[in-house]
């Protein structure tokens, strides 16, 4: 199936692998696809797997798929973005059933997003729900089981901190950070471009035979797709250093370089994935930011001859 071939009914639970149901909810839009993927897994003890924006009428769409002889006994949580987790706690109150997650919304940040974070970088994007607060933590590892069914949870930072895919047998469920309809947004200071690009080899290294992502149609090839948005990052990487080539530059003159032919829509969304890669950048030795590496920044191009007097000017 290509991702412009998924239409799928929202609201209306769909089985697509045996013992898997999916529910889509009714948030369509630039960041959500067709809308959010709420996943139901087992037969009789279920897992629900990312219940969705805080939407009455998902609720209802997610309750009523529970057969007579079903009940939910786990939710599980990729990540605290306001289209995948709000709807956990009404989700919870109406089924008793615990919510597990990495931990909540602030969980995960790296050291240099904490900082940006106390410095004031505010997020920006999809929306953080700061409300978000598991019943249980998961750690990088932690198998839960059910019934019927068993699931490994791993901690994949890049997205966002708490970001966490769920491994089922051969299948992942990949939340927002490998999706076929669309490159993720990494927006600082919740996501980190390093955490992301480290968390796409890892998903990798598992050899999942398909993805289930948190919009969108399953993943059918999935070394494919990660090779290739890899290979997507590394390309706007390339080209922020071009842009910066010829000078300093701030974040807007960047983001205008960079992703100067995407629709106005995403603009937004495509400054904060620039930031994303200039703070990488920055980490890694190759650009400095003055005063800091924050959206008011002045980004320049650390070229190799600075490079090398600075280690010179170290070692004397």
């Amino acid at each position: 199936m290509q991702p412009n071939e998924f239409d799928p009914a929202p609201g209306r639970a769909e089985g697509i692998a045996p013992g898997l149901r999916r529910v889509v909810a009714r948030n369509p839009g630039p960041m959500t696809g067709p809308g959010t993927n709420t996943y139901l897994l087992g037969w009789r003890g279920l897992a629900v797997i990312d219940p969705g924006p805080d939407d009455p009428a998902h609720l209802a769409a997610v309750l009523d798929a529970i057969g007579p002889e079903q009940r939910i006994t786990h939710i599980l949580v990729t990540h605290a973005h306001l289209d995948h987790s709000p709807l956990a706690k009404p989700l919870s109150d109406a089924t008793g059933a615990p919510i597990l997650a990495y931990g909540p919304a602030s969980a995960g940040r790296s050291t240099i997003m904490v900082e940006l974070a106390e410095r004031g970088l505010t997020s920006g994007g999809e929306g953080v729900d700061t409300k978000f607060s598991p019943d249980h933590k998961l750690a990088d590892g932690n198998v839960v089981t059910g019934d019927d069914w068993s699931i490994t949870a791993h901690w994949t930072p890049g997205h966002m901190g708490n970001h966490m895919v769920f491994e089922w047998g051969d299948c992942v469920f990949s939340g927002d950070l490998v999706m076929g309809w669309s490159s993720s947004l990494v927006s600082p200071p919740d996501g980190d471009m390093t955490d992301f690009l480290a968390s796409c080899e890892k998903l990798a290294r598992l050899g999942p035979r398909i993805l289930h992502p948190g919009h969108g149609a399953p993943v059918t090839a999935p070394a494919i797709r990660i090779a290739e948005l890899i290979a997507h990052r590394k390309s706007r990487e390339q080209d922020v250093l071009t842009a910066l080539a010829r000078g300093a530059r701030t974040l807007h003159e960047v983001t205008a370089i960079v992703y100067g032919d995407i629709p106005p829509a995403l603009l937004a969304a495509a400054s904060r994935n620039a930031l994303a890669h200039l703070v990488d950048l920055r980490g890694r030795g190759l650009v400095s930011a003055h005063p800091d590496p924050g959206e008011a920044a002045i980004f320049t191009l650390i070229k190799k001859d600075d490079k090398k007097t600075t280690e010179a000017s170290g070692r004397s």
